[in-house]
């Protein structure tokens, strides 16, 4: 899957015969390996993750009514005409839970099995986002960005509209535009960096709300993330909790201008710009700390959270040492 097996188009070698104008350099007759390029490994990475979703969905928990609940209770906080088509979603699901919940796993599965087989990674990558939107909206009620109540800890701005973000950029095209990162590649250098400033921006817009910048907002969502998980995890997070009480203020402001900082990387020069990115990675680390893995570990999460998500975006926008070729949209 990290690699495929490319025939030369010019087929067999043949040899220069006395008329030939110059020589012809050798073709290997019966092929070789093409390792993956950076945008095809990315794609693997997302791909990887819809899987570990659909593991995640297939737990035990989520057949039963907590499921239910766990969507119906994202609706809180959002306007009231946003909010109603959470709630029929939610007692939907509560009617035909295992069957629903045997949908929902299915098709994570599919997305990702889809997007790791090459001839399929085009219609899965669509797929993914049509179905991160729905969930983004009927099981994230938007990842709270419309409560006033969001902040990066929570998951903000919302794993699933970060999937459906990451398959834009990562979109496998036939003719790959020339950009110096490979989220670039897809929808053109400009759109790309404007994508990015308005992601890392919204999550610093997030980080200054006035809910979560109380003195002990912060503490308390990463408290809280620590219920269920196991042992080493739990007494980690109480500890980071007990470290962040009453600095809730002093806190947001520090995510803030970090995230601000991110949000310049890939408009500097490439040198800036890697020293950036690598700390984006390392912030969504600390972050991914904070949110408990995304409560892979507690038998009732649905999802690693957005950490992994955004440290793998991160990546997309790594610069790269040169251009795409003509073929990368489908080689990588």
């Amino acid at each position: 899957m990290a690699a495929t097996i490319c025939r030369s188009a010019a087929g067999s070698p043949r040899a220069a015969g006395p008329g030939a104008a110059g020589p012809v350099a050798a073709v290997p007759a019966a092929g070789g390996w093409v390792g993956a390029g950076p945008r095809r490994r990315l794609q693997l990475v997302l791909a990887g993750i819809w899987l570990l979703d659909a593991i995640l969905q297939f737990q035990s928990a989520m057949f039963t009514r907590a499921f239910a609940q766990m969507v119906a209770g994202s609706a809180a906080g959002n306007p009231a005409l946003l909010a109603r088509p959470i709630g029929w979603s939610a007692d939907l699901i509560g009617q035909h839970v295992v069957a629903a919940n045997a949908v929902f796993a299915g098709i994570q599965l599919a997305l990702g099995l889809g997007i790791a087989w090459r001839p399929a990674t085009r219609i899965a990558l669509g797929a993914s986002v049509a179905w991160a939107l729905a969930v983004w909206w009927l099981g994230e009620g938007f990842g709270g960005i419309l409560t006033g109540a969001a902040g990066p800890i929570d998951g903000a701005p919302g794993p699933a509209v970060l999937c459906a973000l990451l398959a834009v950029l990562l979109w496998p095209s036939r003719r790959a535009r020339p950009a110096a990162f490979a989220a670039g590649r897809a929808v053109g250098t400009r759109a790309a960096r404007a994508l990015w400033l308005l992601l890392w921006a919204s999550l610093a817009y997030f980080a200054l709300q006035p809910v979560v910048r109380a003195p002990r907002a912060i503490s308390a969502t990463v408290s809280g993330m620590a219920a269920g998980q196991p042992h080493w995890l739990a007494a980690l997070g109480n500890c980071g909790a007990a470290l962040l009480a009453g600095h809730g203020l002093l806190v947001s402001a520090l995510l803030a201008a970090a995230f601000a900082v991110v949000a310049a990387g890939p408009y500097l020069p490439p040198r800036w710009s890697r020293g950036i990115l690598a700390g984006a990675v390392g912030l969504a680390a600390i972050i991914w700390l904070g949110q408990g893995l995304g409560g892979i570990l507690t038998g009732s999460g649905t999802d690693p959270d957005s950490a992994p998500l955004l440290a793998l975006l991160a990546l997309a926008y790594w610069p790269q040492p040169a251009p795409a070729t003509a073929g990368d949209g489908m080689a990588q």
